[in-house]
């Protein structure tokens, strides 16, 4: 059971991812151009290499479109499962290529600081552009998160973590300009240096990330605990376990088992996987495909509820019609072993209609695997059976424990239809 087929929607998020990193891609080609040009025709040779440094990042850019583009491509049967970890693998050179800019910028802070370039005039063009570097670094780097962020993109998010480096970098630069034309040594160097290392830490954990994706790590504990969390809020799920997150791109592909009653039935089985992954889809944008792997609960307690006339325990007598009892006595089974766990008092006995429902609804927080009774009206039958609840058909007035001691030998008939239609209801004709 699973769904590996890639949603419409999904598909607009890559072209979503496309479009920025384009965007991206000509804006900082631009920019280096732009401060290239300035600081050669100014005799800024410090934003001349700024401009080498943002045309490292159209590099990068580049790198993370053409991720996204393979990661939209359509299935193949070369690639069954799509070529969204292309993305991933960008993001891997994505880092290496951080590294690298962030040794480059070390070495020149190391250079700086032992240079002191002296001018004479106040470098109005070198400062303005620094400061339109600034602000166009600045938006690109807020709009790469977000989309980022919203399309579950590794590749954006690292070019947006980039891009606010940029913002510090361009900064630098302009405290550098100024600080050469106000004659002070060092402390350009000091601060290149500086954010040069905070540069190499970012290509390093986006470089180390994408292996761990690439190799299958699961990187969001949270993500697992709240899905098994979800799961084991499904009525009929008995346990969750074996809950697999493997990162494919933007993308997540989920893994699990799910236990539940033995005697469910094939076609129930089914209903339960179908539900259990509709939620997954639902809830979560970023899930690409569920497999749910359903299986028996082998150390599975049985619990039922019977109505009863009385509290007496496993000598209470069965009541003769489900909606009608005065209390519903909750106990497991486990083997030989049985242990009264509740009662419940009907609270509906003084209403004309609907008994049976409502009562099926109040007891359904007990997550029951099975119910004896005499007689099921037709809508609580459904519920119950809506619910994963087994029916097994018992006479009236006989006790708890001899109904118990009769399922324990397979001498209880399960019951697969209603007992009696809405018409024909006891509680209708009084």
């Amino acid at each position: 059971m699973g769904n590996t087929e890639i949603q419409p929607n999904k598909i607009k998020q890559l072209k979503r991812g496309q479009r920025i990193a384009l965007i991206s891609t000509f804006l900082i080609l631009f920019l280096a151009v732009f401060k290239w040009l300035v600081g050669h025709f100014f005799n800024s040779q410090l934003l001349v290499a700024d401009a080498w440094h943002s045309l490292s990042d159209v590099l990068i850019n580049l790198t993370s479109l053409i991720g996204l583009w393979l990661a939209s491509r359509k299935k193949t049967t070369r690639f069954p499962y799509g070529l969204y970890r292309a993305e991933t693998l960008a993001c891997f050179f994505i880092g290496v290529l951080i590294i690298y800019i962030g040794v480059d910028l070390f070495r020149e802070g190391w250079g700086k600081l032992f240079q002191l370039e002296l001018t004479t005039e106040f470098p109005v063009f070198p400062v303005g552009a620094a400061l339109v570097s600034c602000a166009i670094a600045c938006v690109l780097a807020v709009k790469q998160r977000a989309v980022g962020k919203a399309i579950g993109s590794q590749a954006l998010l690292a070019t947006a973590r980039d891009a606010f480096f940029d913002i510090f970098t361009s900064l630098v630069v302009l405290v550098g300009i100024l600080l050469v034309y106000a004659e002070i040594p060092y402390v350009e160097g000091v601060v290149v240096i500086i954010i040069s290392i905070f540069i190499v830490k970012l290509g390093i954990e986006t470089a180390i990330t994408s292996v761990l994706i690439l190799m299958d790590a699961n990187l969001d504990s949270d993500l697992q605990s709240e899905i098994e969390e979800k799961l084991n809020s499904i009525y009929g799920v008995k346990g969750v376990t074996g809950v697999k997150i493997r990162q494919s791109g933007p993308f997540k592909m989920v893994e699990c088992i799910i236990r539940t009653n033995p005697s469910l039935p094939l076609y129930r089985t089914h209903s339960l996987a179908d539900r259990a992954e509709e939620i997954l889809f639902n809830d979560y944008d970023n899930i690409e495909s569920a497999f749910v792997h359903v299986e028996p609960d082998k150390n599975h307690v049985i619990k039922a509820i019977v109505p009863v006339h009385s509290k007496d325990g496993i000598n209470s007598r069965i009541h003769g019609h489900f909606g009608r009892a005065p209390y519903f006595m909750i106990f497991t089974l486990n083997g030989e072993e049985i242990e009264v766990l509740n009662y419940y008092e009907n609270e509906f006995l003084d209403q004309r209609e609907h008994i049976g429902l409502k009562v099926v609804r109040a007891i359904s927080a007990y997550s029951a695997d099975l119910l004896f009774a005499a007689n099921v009206g037709e809508i609580s039958f459904h519920m119950l059976k809506n619910n994963f609840v087994d029916i097994y058909k018992v006479d009236k007035e006989i006790t708890v424990a001899d109904a118990v001691h009769a399922y324990q030998n397979n001498e209880l008939a399960a019951i697969f239809e209603p007992t009696h239609s809405i018409e024909n209801s006891p509680v209708m004709k009084s």
